[in-house]
């Protein structure tokens, strides 16, 4: 993931520690202190998926963290890349990797954490006809393209040929315990990339009937969930006894799945909550005030952005996105909406990570004329057309959208309507679809720890999460060039140049930066956020009567 980044342990009455990410190895020690046992009750929406292969959005991820376990961790005090269930990772040219595997791992059905669990778990995720939205991490594996061969023109009317293989020709299994990977080109990073879930494995009655396994996971990490998900109430997890690894602090956790924040918020004041990690925005000096010293704020790596369909006529021209782009005060937005407390992007890469840079987008700074020219230059907004502006429901979006809105038709007299409508994992699901009809509300934090997690898995030709259906040549090869670099650093140079150019095209409005706001209630002995994984429900101790 990033170079350098916010990770933290606090107690109850610490303060935040500020630590430099380095790569290497590292223990099963490092786990804060605290008192076990106890139920966690924390707030949650509506997941899309909780299974490995599929789970890419924030709730879903919140849960699958806590049920499985990867090849590697992300240190929470350092951001450091620590094994986990890897023994070892290892190349001697960045290109083959041998992964040892640490042994007598099980999922909760008994089945065992081997080599074999990977490799299905991967080629699963990878096999074009199963659509499961973390396929695309899986790209830089050779034989990925014979598994989920590439759509001839994208959103056009032809379809993607069939599949030559079932599995990627570059995982192959050395024994029980040891596997290889052999990515299409040098790869300094790989190392760091897997510790995010869509690598973690998964055992074979899952893969043999994805769809119980979805309600009901098989797990291998820490906790177990307790009967099946509970659509739109609650997903509850109690610890595994197969674990053999550190226990999870809680006894039990209680995901509470609420629609909206605001009930999420009134819940945690009326006592029914113990965390709750994000909080309304109107309400966010209430909390302030009321709950200071069980509060935690840190500069956040999460990027807010409206992003671009360009899949739609209207908005193929770059100069109509950049003409949009110009129209917004971002800063006013701010402070009228958040108080102030987020920071106003002017590049696409969070500001805490080593390789980011300030103004790489030019179009971020509000100059109406040059909006009116550069409208002008491409022919005008269509007339009679509004300017459709989409979020999901029930996170307080409407609010600073509106003031987009706002802005725009003040700036360019195009008329607006905002579409607030759709619950989260409905709203994904149209993002996947790709059938936004105007500007849309998404948000994107770091999957693993350095600058390449901001860009191709947003704006990759192809890649899961690019919504907006962009597609770059030049783009995707400075990438490539950056992938094959001899370190991360010696990647930054090219990863810098991919940015310039989005920060040309906007293919995504970058918004601002947040600022990270949990509340905690006086049941919590010690609270902890990992920058990569936010709240960590299974480290966070209770007080013990």
């Amino acid at each position: 993931m990033r170079g350098k980044f916010l990770k933290v342990a606090v107690a109850a009455t610490a303060t935040a520690m500020l630590a430099t990410a380095c790569s290497g190895g590292g223990d099963d020690n490092n786990e804060p202190a605290g008192e076990s046992g106890g139920t966690l009750r924390v707030y949650n929406a509506e997941p899309a998926f909780l299974t490995p292969s599929g789970g890419d959005d924030e709730p879903s991820l919140y849960v699958i963290r806590q049920l499985y376990r990867g090849l590697v961790k992300y240190n929470a005090e350092t951001s450091a890349v620590e094994m986990d269930l890897a023994e070892s990772v290892d190349s001697t040219d960045q290109k083959l990797w041998t992964i040892k595997l640490k042994s007598g791992y099980t999922f909760d059905n008994g089945e065992p954490v081997n080599a074999d669990a990977f490799l299905r778990s991967w080629n699963y995720a990878a096999y074009g006809p199963n659509a499961q939205n973390n396929g695309y991490f899986m790209k830089r594996i050779a034989g990925k393209a014979d598994v989920a061969p590439a759509d001839p023109d994208g959103e056009g009317p032809k379809e993607a040929p069939k599949p030559t293989a079932e599995t990627m020709s570059g995982l192959k299994k050395v024994d029980d315990l040891t596997f290889t990977v052999e990515l299409d080109a040098p790869f300094s990073g790989f190392p760091t990339t897997i510790g995010y879930p869509g690598f973690f494995p998964m055992a074979q009655a899952c893969v043999d009937d994805i769809a119980a396994c979805n309600e009901k996971p098989i797990g291998n990490g820490p906790y177990k969930i307790d009967g099946s998900w509970q659509h739109n109430v609650a997903i509850n997890l109690v610890r595994s006894d197969s674990w053999k690894g550190e226990p999870g602090k809680p006894d039990r956790i209680e995901y509470r799945i609420f629609a909206d924040i605001d009930a999420g918020y009134a819940a945690f004041q009326a006592g029914e909550l113990d965390v709750l990690y994000t909080l309304p925005p109107a309400r966010y000096k209430e909390a302030q005030a009321q709950y200071g010293d069980r509060m935690y704020e840190q500069p956040g790596d999460s990027f807010t952005y409206v992003g671009m369909p360009l899949y739609q006529d209207t908005f193929k021209d770059k100069r109509i996105r950049q003409a949009l782009s110009l129209s917004i005060d971002r800063q006013s937005i701010i402070d009228a909406v958040f108080d102030g407390r987020y920071t106003p992007a002017s590049g696409y890469v969070a500001p805490t990570f080593e390789g980011a840079r300030e103004g790489v987008c030019k179009y971020c700074t509000k100059d109406v004329e040059k909006a009116k020219q550069l409208l002008a230059e491409a022919g005008g907004w269509p007339a009679g057309e509004k300017l459709i502006l989409w979020a999901n429901a029930g996170a307080g979006h409407d609010l600073w959208l509106q003031a987009v809105g706002d802005q725009i038709k003040e700036a360019l007299g195009i008329d607006y309507e905002l579409k607030v409508n759709l619950q989260f994992a409905e709203y994904l699901e149209t993002a996947d679809q790709k059938k936004f009809t105007g500007g849309f509300r998404l948000g994107w934090g770091p999957d693993y720890p350095f600058m390449e997690t901001f860009l191709y898995p947003l704006y990759g030709t192809g890649a899961g999460s690019n919504n907006s259906g962009y597609s770059n040549e030049a783009f995707d090869n400075l990438m490539k060039q950056g992938d094959s670099a001899e370190s991360i650093q010696a990647a930054i140079p090219s990863y810098q140049q991919a940015e310039d150019i989005l920060g040309e095209d906007l293919p995504v409005i970058p918004m601002w930066w947040n600022k990270v706001g949990a509340v905690y209630s006086e049941n919590v002995d010690q609270f902890v956020w990992n920058a990569v994984s936010d709240a960590d429900y299974g480290a966070i101790s209770l007080k013990q009567n």
